[in-house]
């Protein structure tokens, strides 16, 4: 079988170390490019480190982009012109950025996910029924720790959860979207749905929802304690986007839920 030719981008930040680490593994791939958004005269893997660009991308087939918002919009960009895929894993996108996503989704094929964990896109499937079975009579409340690194929150895999909750009532994400804290030890039910967000030490991640009717409360949760099950996660997705057509999927679309 002919390997996938692949880009990382972001590839010195903390999910680009590991995606080629995984990279290097998986037999389905051939690290070809790896960029970083300030030009830095060194080699990594023996490929010489570049800038986003036509050039960079133009041998590729695949990128994998875990960057910053910003970033992700200029490679989205550069890719639409030479008609790339893209798996997108960066996080704290603004309402216009999303609406920007959409718009490059109707040229290229992209698959967009808060989190490449398969067992995180369980949760949230999870969370989507039970937020559905249980009704108005349950509130509901998420939280989430990550390391000290980790600058924007709530996380993207707490507004996933947060998402799942809503459309399980068939509302308005936005709408629903209540009070964010951050390192409480305790933080309160409401009408809306709150956050609360611990960033501390070098843990990978944890995220937990919970609904409350004062009488009894319902906990979901998952803990991720090896870095690596992201980059698989992110090499499964851009293997199977190579043969889909443009549009915007999600790990929903991969994992075959209703």
């Amino acid at each position: 079988m002919k390997k996938i030719n692949l880009a990382i981008t972001g590839c010195l930040g903390r999910m680009g170390q590991q995606l080629i680490k995984s990279s290097k593994k998986n037999i389905n791939f051939k690290l070809v490019t790896l960029t970083e958004n300030v030009l830095i005269n060194k080699k990594v893997n023996g490929i010489k480190l570049e800038l986003n660009s036509e050039k960079a991308f133009k041998k590729i087939d695949i990128i994998i982009d875990f960057t910053v918002p910003n970033c992700t919009i200029e490679i989205l960009e550069i890719a639409k012109k030479l008609k790339k895929r893209v798996v997108i894993g960066t996080t704290g996108f603004n309402k216009n950025q999303e609406n920007l996503i959409k718009k490059y989704s109707k040229k290229i094929p992209i698959l967009k996910a808060g989190n490449m964990s398969l067992g995180i896109n369980l949760l949230v499937y999870l969370t989507e029924i039970a937020s559905s079975s249980l009704g108005k009579n349950f509130l509901s409340k998420v939280f989430e720790i990550h390391h000290k690194h980790k600058k924007d929150y709530p996380s993207g895999t707490a507004l996933m959860i947060g998402k799942g909750i809503a459309d399980g009532k068939k509302k308005n994400f936005y709408s629903l979207y209540g009070k964010k804290f951050l390192n409480k030890k305790t933080f309160p039910y409401g009408k809306k749905i709150n956050f609360n967000s611990i960033r501390k030490g070098e843990i990978i991640g944890e995220h937990e929802v919970q609904f409350s009717s004062g009488k009894e409360i319902i906990t979901l949760n998952h803990e991720a304690f090896d870095r690596a099950l992201y980059s698989e996660g992110a090499l499964t997705a851009a293997k199977w986007l190579i043969n889909k057509k443009p549009g915007l999927y999600s790990m929903r679309d991969l994992m075959n839920f209703k």
